[in-house]
């Protein structure tokens, strides 16, 4: 015998267009779109046999799904209610030692624990142990590198260096300044195969030396522009010819400051008696095993990604116009790296690397 039809589930205007944002939902869990869909049928006047057949699911839930709603509106929708939905499948303590072996253990001849080896050792699904450190962002596969600076002076010229990044002094100009020496000039062995549906780009694994170049680059922290120029050697010579080229580039009446690192060529004394000699030049050196600090570095990561990895430089010229032709499309469209990090949460987070290194030391 048929069920006689439910009335028509009332909703109000708001209600009506959350549900209709949720039915057509590609992001919510489906449960949450399932359910939505349901009630805008139980608003229609679908019987509730008929929704069950629509939206696959059985007369019993949407039977419950309707009551919740009358119930307790809109924050109910996928919501599962305490004791319902899957059972874990195994006991939280199993969990609580697979996290902790993860943590503070080591497979045996390996440096860390795959899901496969952890799998074997607890005698579960290498799925379900992926599910566990999913859950936890436990990724043992993965190792971030760092190194917290020794320099005596840290403090002194973190704060130095970040203040200029935030609090800029007036009719001046800040530049990140640095070398990138030794840029190789890889040539293939054998010529690439190009790019095409299905198949990615490649190219040989082995290569041919044909010798190196070093770029000098400042960028302007406020406008992101570089000034660049290859030279064939790294020593105070050569950065003393930069020095100049930037006085060049710089307009008369700005004082300038660069930012630099504690090579030693940055510290010759043929270097100091040219910058006593151009006061209008003013040096700020960040701390020792502190790159990140400059600002340059950053512009040097996009154009090894975007010009240099994967070219292909029969000769240290061809290498060199490459460079300089990435240099002048970028500064034709130059944007800065905007540094918001202060100098505070700096050393707070030094702080905390500190505790956490002693720690793992003691």
């Amino acid at each position: 015998m048929p069920h006689p039809p439910a009335e028509a589930l009332s909703l109000s205007p708001g209600q009506r267009r959350i549900l209709e944002e949720l039915a057509k939902s590609r992001t919510n869990p489906h449960r949450v779109v399932q359910n939505a869909r349901a009630l805008l049928l139980a608003a229609d006047g679908v019987a509730n046999a008929e929704i069950a057949r629509r939206v696959d699911a059985s007369r019993s839930s949407v039977i419950e799904w309707r009551r919740r709603f009358e119930k307790e509106g809109v924050g109910a929708i996928g919501v599962v209610r305490p004791g319902r939905g899957r059972k874990p499948s195994i006991p939280q303590a199993k969990v609580e030692t697979i996290v902790h072996d993860t943590l503070h253990t080591k497979p045996k001849g390996e440096t860390h624990w795959s899901t496969r080896s952890m799998a074997r050792r607890h005698g579960i699904s290498s799925a379900t142990v992926q599910r566990i450190w999913s859950a936890r962002r436990i990724r043992p596969h993965l190792v971030d590198t760092f190194k917290l600076s020794n320099d005596k002076h840290f403090e002194e010229k973190l704060i130095d260096v970040v203040g200029l990044y935030l609090n800029p002094p007036d009719k001046a100009v800040v530049l990140c300044m640095d070398e990138k020496s030794q840029i190789q000039a890889l040539d293939r062995t054998q010529p690439s195969l190009p790019m095409k549906k299905g198949r990615a780009g490649t190219t040989t694994h082995d290569y041919k030396r044909n010798g190196t170049t070093t770029l000098f680059a400042a960028l302007d922290a406020l406008t992101g522009a570089v000034i660049g120029q290859c030279l064939a050697r790294h020593r105070h010579t050569e950065f003393l010819k930069f020095l100049r080229v930037i006085d060049r580039e710089v307009p008369k009446g700005l004082q300038i400051h660069l930012i630099l690192d504690n090579y030693a060529t940055h510290k010759h004394p043929d270097v100091k008696k040219w910058l006593a000699k151009h006061k209008r030049f003013h040096l700020h050196f960040t701390p020792t095993s502190s790159s990140w600090l400059n600002l340059v570095e950053r512009w040097f990561r996009e154009l090894t990604g975007k010009a240099i990895r994967r070219g292909v430089f029969p000769s240290v010229p061809d290498l060199i116009t490459t460079i300089e032709d990435y240099l002048q499309v970028h500064n034709d469209n130059p944007k800065p790296f905007v540094w918001t990090a202060s100098a505070e949460s700096i050393l707070e987070k030094v702080k905390r690397g500190r505790v956490a290194l002693a720690q793992a030391s003691g």
